[in-house]
């Protein structure tokens, strides 16, 4: 596995692959991999010739008093799980080779950018269209893997690269879960022993949720407000539990057929995300 701390060298590397006709798969990252990520770059293994992985904890989508100094940074062993499962490049570019002094431009995707998650953190999505859309610059790969555990960040990106002409192809892959359906996440590792055994409550509770939609109760803000309560009554701080479109995350309405479920909820010093698709017949 080679790496790579510049554009400039990794675009060397990348331009010797292009030269040889490869196809180039990017999985961007902010480090402290588990195996939900490991999924991700297995999936660009199988579709493409060359994998290349990022690691770069993001400053512009962190907000004021949110965890960035704290964020666990173990790039020995994130290297050495990546090189384990044949990554070709490996690149960790400093925050002054992302953001050079004077840098002042930013993407923000109107509408999907302050809901949901964005109403909770302002700043956040605007932090990853951003960066995501200078890596698909700097690596210009054919197509980029992002896991479907943060369906409105999916979402955004999709409609970036459509709304920009940027030619990667997206791949959503399925949520990797822990055995009692907690989805991976970087920020289990901040839950307690006795908030651990607490955490599935919240894929429980929107799994209970898809049920009584599939039973025909179509009063999804009764849904919402019962299943909001049970997390409370549980010991989360739930931030929004809320049923909506898919296709583009408006307020969900009897008769809409494709359907996500997303919530987000404090658990200690945790903030959980969760996510559940599905179609009514």
């Amino acid at each position: 596995m080679e790496t790579a701390e510049s554009v400039d060298a990794l675009r060397k590397i990348v331009k010797r692959w292009r030269d040889s006709g490869d196809r180039i798969a990017l999985v961007p990252t902010m480090g402290n991999l588990h195996d939900g990520h490991i999924k991700l770059v297995e999936i660009a293994r199988s579709l493409a010739s060359r994998v290349v992985t990022s690691i770069f904890v993001n400053p512009a989508q962190f907000g004021e008093g949110e965890d960035y100094n704290q964020y666990s940074r173990p790039l020995e062993e994130d290297s050495r799980k990546l090189c384990d499962k044949r990554v070709d490049l490996l690149f960790v570019p400093p925050v002054s080779e992302v953001y050079p002094e004077g840098c002042h431009t930013y993407v923000d995707v109107h509408g999907l950018s302050n809901i949901l998650c964005g109403e909770f953190r302002p700043t956040h999505f605007r932090g990853v269209s951003t960066v995501v859309c200078k890596l698909f610059n700097m690596v210009q790969p054919d197509m980029a893997i992002f896991g479907e555990k943060d369906f409105q960040q999916l979402l955004l990106i999709r409609t970036m690269v459509t709304n920009l002409n940027i030619p990667v192809e997206i791949v959503g892959a399925p949520t990797v879960r822990e055995a009692d359906g907690l989805a991976m996440s970087s920020r289990n590792m901040y839950l307690s022993a006795e908030e651990r055994k607490q955490a599935a409550k919240l894929y429980r509770s929107l799994c209970d949720a898809e049920v009584s939609i599939k039973r025909e109760n179509h009063d999804f803000r009764q849904i919402e407000a019962q299943q909001w309560n049970r997390l409370q009554a549980s010991g989360f701080k739930p931030d929004y539990f809320s049923i909506r479109r898919k296709n583009d995350l408006g307020v969900a309405e009897k008769g809409d057929r494709e359907l996500v479920i997303l919530a987000a909820a404090w658990l200690g010093r945790a903030r959980l995300i969760d996510n559940i698709q599905f179609f009514v017949s």
